[in-house]
């Protein structure tokens, strides 16, 4: 059935650290589980290029050293998955109360919901794509083994290009709320993210990147052009009106959430307590 017709706030944001991205996406979970905020769509990016490691995910199979070398930063998410590069890409995050009914329903069943709304936007910009996928515990755990990357571990309606993983997405829930982000990666290398983890020789080292290469793939490399963050947000922006019913109304955060985020910011996600603490 389709949904009647709701407004959200269409939040863009400006270039941002990974601690700052995290604590900002947080407070918007917050505030908009208790309903001092509307539904919340933000698309933002990352200076420097920042390593996000999933919530339970050991910090040990990432390589400080080799993060420093490469001018990386290093943030541990809210959210589930492995680890992620980000750079050149565009990142979406969706805030909602758990009664919208967009995101209503199980994980899985309000990933189902959300990835129309990434489908639309990635077929407006000329982009072929699926999203039809569920997979069994089996396959996910034998990937999870494999590697620590994200783009190497299948997910649920997960959204992909030339049967390549073109979106990583990770949801948590908490307080009322339901937080959902992803990436979409624009271009550059996808396997970049090898050169900051932990591998016992330069030849494993060189086998994930193949596997990385093999399971994921960048807009550029399908589309063979490069496209805008600008042009990224707009499309992506549509399809979610589009496919989910809604008017946009673009706007900032509040002064509540830009003071929660800076605690958030300083207290967590800035910490090596948080980011380390496994």
């Amino acid at each position: 059935m389709p949904y009647p017709l709701a407004q959200w706030r269409l939040l863009l944001s400006p270039l941002a650290d990974g601690p700052t991205n995290m604590a900002l996406d947080e407070a918007l979970l917050l505030n908009v589980a208790t309903g001092e905020a509307p539904p919340t769509l933000r698309f933002f990016r990352w200076s420097p290029p920042c390593l996000s490691l999933g919530y339970a995910q050991p910090a040990g199979e990432v390589d400080p050293e080799r993060l420093s070398h490469f001018g990386f930063d290093l943030v541990r998410r809210p959210t589930g998955g492995r680890a992620i590069l980000h750079t050149d890409e565009l990142t979406y995050s969706i805030a909602a109360p758990a009664g919208e009914e967009r995101v209503q329903g199980g994980v899985v069943e309000s990933y189902r919901h959300l990835s129309a709304g990434l489908r639309r936007g990635l077929e407006h910009l000329g982009l072929e794509v699926r999203a039809d996928k569920e997979y069994s515990e089996r396959e996910k755990l034998t990937a999870v083994a494999q590697g620590p990357v994200c783009f190497e571990v299948p997910s649920n309606y997960e959204i992909t290009a030339g049967e390549k993983k073109l979106v990583g997405s990770a949801q948590v829930r908490k307080q009322g709320g339901i937080l959902q982000h992803g990436t979409l990666p624009l271009t550059g290398d996808v396997a970049r993210i090898c050169e900051g983890l932990k591998f016992d020789s330069a030849a494993e080292r060189e086998l994930a990147r193949a596997r990385v290469h093999q399971r994921a793939t960048t807009v550029a490399e399908v589309l063979q052009r490069e496209v805008s963050w600008e042009e990224a947000a707009a499309a992506m922006a549509r399809g979610f009106a589009e496919a989910l019913n809604l008017t946009l109304a673009e706007s900032t955060p509040t002064s509540k959430e830009i003071e929660l985020a800076g605690r958030l910011r300083e207290e967590k996600y800035a910490a090596v307590e948080w980011n380390y603490r496994i």
